[in-house]
């Protein structure tokens, strides 16, 4: 028994050694996220803004961890668009860059491995959300007649709603 005690005593001890080495300055994570409100409000102005210039788009604005906040599909928009917004919006939170991005970097690495993820896509049309350096999301459209112009709507809801983001 007295084995078995001595055992049980040096487990312990070094139980107790092992958490008094973890750094004292442990914290949780401090982040920000994407509210509904804010991703609500990046669809619809991205949607009226391609109105306005005559272009019926869907929008898809995903958060932090690429889950779909809002997906709105347009009025008289095709069927593809609101799998195609998802697809820009999704490539463009993945790797932090603006969607259309993603085509440059396959020409030059044609082997990229990232061309085989499942919702990737080299088409213009979205961009990441950030908060200071901090991507929170992405806001990706589609519908335009070339995904410049769907960037171009992006940009102006992020414009609109970039005092908020902070």
């Amino acid at each position: 028994m007295t084995s078995r005690t001595g055992l049980t005593s040096a487990l312990l001890a070094g139980a107790t050694a092992f958490a008094l080495a973890a750094p004292a300055s442990a914290q949780l994570l401090s982040r920000k996220d994407i509210s509904a409100e804010i991703a609500m409000a990046i669809a619809q102005t991205a949607i009226a803004t391609c109105k306005t210039n005559g272009y019926a788009v869907s929008a898809t604005i995903l958060g932090r961890n690429g889950e779909p906040v809002v997906q709105i599909r347009g009025d008289n928009t095709g069927p593809h668009t609101m799998e195609n917004s998802f697809k820009k919006a999704f490539t463009a939170r993945t790797f932090r860059i603006a969607s259309g991005e993603m085509e440059e970097r396959l020409k030059k690495n044609p082997q990229m491995g990232a061309q085989y993820l499942t919702g990737f896509t080299t088409a213009r049309g979205a961009l990441p959300i950030k908060v200071g350096d901090d991507v929170i999301g992405a806001a990706g459209v589609s519908g335009a007649p070339g995904g410049e112009k769907d960037e171009a709507c992006v940009q102006a809801a992020l414009d609109k709603v970039k005092d908020q983001l902070k």
